[in-house]
């Protein structure tokens, strides 16, 4: 009765070892499937991502033009006003240092209005 015993405990044993090794093995494909997940998860996501930039992009070409466009305009416009300006100078140039010589040129020499007599 003792070795039936000792081989009843010793099929436990075997039978514990068994089922641990079959939990550790259930944990360690649940790690790798989670594993998968998330790396097919993050590749799910860069596509999205990429996806929605190309359509950003083609929105602003359609609506906005390229920035090369953009630079353009924005170079060409500021050349223009910078001419306009100059040719405003240059109109005006010739009127001003005439004021500015009568200003000088025309002293009238008064009393200043708070001085006592």
């Amino acid at each position: 009765m003792a070795s039936h015993q000792s081989q009843g405990v010793q099929q436990l044993l075997a039978a514990e070892k068994r089922a641990a090794d079959k939990v550790t093995e259930a944990r360690k494909r649940k790690a790798r499937r989670l594993k998968q997940a998330k790396e097919e998860a993050q590749d799910e996501i860069e596509k999205y991502r990429k996806e929605r930039e190309r359509q950003f992009r083609e929105f602003e070409a359609k609506h906005m033009g390229s920035r090369e466009d953009v630079a353009a305009k924005i170079e060409q416009d500021t050349k223009r006003r910078v001419e306009e300006m100059n040719k405003t100078v240059l109109n005006q140039k010739q009127p001003v240092i005439q004021e500015f010589l009568k200003l000088v040129y025309d002293i009238k020499p008064e009393i200043h209005k708070n001085y006592r007599q």
